[in-house]
């Protein structure tokens, strides 16, 4: 899939581009993930190997001002939110597109309002067939402009697959995510070859579908699985988390895990792993592939590359660090969730929530509400920073976080003279 898209230069960075074309020069089969070292004298950036924009986004992002400039004359609306990011959705929205929905699923602008001449993107994420029916049924063009990543569609096709074959289907991911709805509903269909045919035959829950947030979620079912819970508990604690008529007793014989592609790549796999063993404790391993199947090649290449590169950039050692993304971005999240275990971790939006080495706004998981920080930045010493960010974020974020910080630190060298000797990789090594 090595292919460049046209992104608006608005989200562009030359500082960010240059290193970037500079590590894929030296390390072509991104071997290296070894994070790249801005030094800046008493300041020191330390940027993960992967991070921003993946193949997904720039082609949502594409597909989007395509739509925008290929349709000057027509009512353009986003279905929701195409990706996680507030810069590049409000920049949409100034160009005239309106949102029909909130990401959370609230109604902005009824379907009713529509009509067959406009055009309705569908984001990034994708979205449910249930949805899709109806604006169909209006006769809106949801096709020439559909943003949906093709690494979800990958999953989607890998759920139906399995679930032709007999196997429920897990998901790992949150259940109220526009991602992880639109597989449930697509897995949901996959014992039958289409979803017109499901409708048609009044059985709209053909393939059972479960879904778990979690590692500590994976673990109760897995332990309903080896007999240690009643039907009635495991209902009760996963209300809302599985398809209609669900049957814990005949729909956990044969099962398959998929996963939301935000997700942690390691918590799916670790997921896959405590399923499976739980299922051959009851089957046996001679068995085994009767009743688990092996859905490993659904896992996202980019959310897994960020993440490894997260992990190795935490490796590396720093002061702080700062995770720039949207806050409702679930993989920028789980950056924010892998530093946070080692160090002072500021999740932000913008450049605009640092106030001066004194106060940072930053995104607060736990509570889901920014709150303010106070003397963020020491500056007796030398600093250094770890830098990353979500598949959704614009490198110009990531440059305007680093020379705004850098006009903080007296001494500072100028990002320039930096660049001038970036020559081949200044790594940690």
């Amino acid at each position: 899939m090595a292919r460049s898209f046209n992104v608006p230069t608005i989200f562009n960075s030359e500082f960010v581009s240059k290193i970037k074309t500079a590590r894929r020069d030296a390390d072509p089969l991104k071997n290296d993930l070894s994070p790249s070292i801005l030094d800046f004298g008493p300041l020191r950036f330390k940027l993960a190997r992967h991070f921003g924009f993946c193949y997904g986004v720039e082609n949502a992002i594409e597909i989007a001002y395509r739509a925008v400039e290929m349709n000057p004359d027509k009512r353009i609306f986003l279905l929701s939110e195409m990706i996680h990011n507030p810069r590049v959705n409000d920049d949409l929205v100034d160009r005239g597109i309106r949102f029909l929905r909130t990401t959370d699923g609230k109604q902005l602008i009824p379907f009713a309002e529509l009509l067959p001449n406009d055009i309705v993107i569908i984001p990034a994420f994708g979205t449910t067939i249930e949805i899709e029916t109806q604006l169909r049924e209006l006769k809106v063009d949801i096709k020439s402009y559909d943003t949906t990543c093709p690494f979800v569609e990958k999953v989607w096709r890998r759920a139906s697959q399995i679930g032709s074959k007999g196997y429920t289907v897990i998901v790992h991911g949150k259940r109220n995510h526009e991602e992880t709805q639109a597989t449930f509903s697509r897995a949901r269909q996959g014992k039958n070859s289409s979803w017109d045919a499901s409708m048609k035959s009044g059985n709209t829950a053909n393939t059972p579908v479960f879904v778990v947030r979690d590692l500590e979620e994976a673990t109760f079912l897995a332990d309903f699985i080896r007999g240690k819970h009643d039907r009635e508990t495991l209902l009760e604690r996963f209300l809302d988390s599985f398809t209609p008529d669900f049957d814990p007793d005949t729909d956990l014989i044969r099962i398959g895990v998929v996963n939301q592609t935000t997700m942690l790549a390691t918590e799916t796999k670790e997921i896959s792993s405590v399923l499976r063993q739980a299922m051959s404790e009851r089957f046996g391993e001679s068995e085994i592939s009767r009743h688990f199947a092996d859905t490993s090649d659904t896992l996202c290449y980019a959310t897994n590359e960020n993440q490894e590169a997260a992990r190795a950039l935490i490796n590396d050692g720093a002061s702080l660090a700062i995770v720039v993304g949207g806050s409702n971005s679930s993989n920028t999240s789980h950056l924010v969730e892998l530093c946070s275990e080692v160090m002072p971790t500021y999740f932000i939006r913008s450049s605009k929530q640092i106030d001066g080495a004194q106060r940072i706004v930053h995104f607060d998981l736990e509570s889901g509400r920014d709150i303010t920080s106070e003397s963020w930045l020491d500056l007796s010493s030398r600093v250094d920073i770890l830098l990353t960010a979500g598949a959704s974020c614009p490198d110009i974020l990531l440059d305007e976080v680093i020379r705004t910080v850098v006009d903080l630190v007296p001494g500072t060298r100028n990002p320039a003279d930096v660049l001038q000797t970036f020559t081949h990789i200044q790594t940690a090594h």
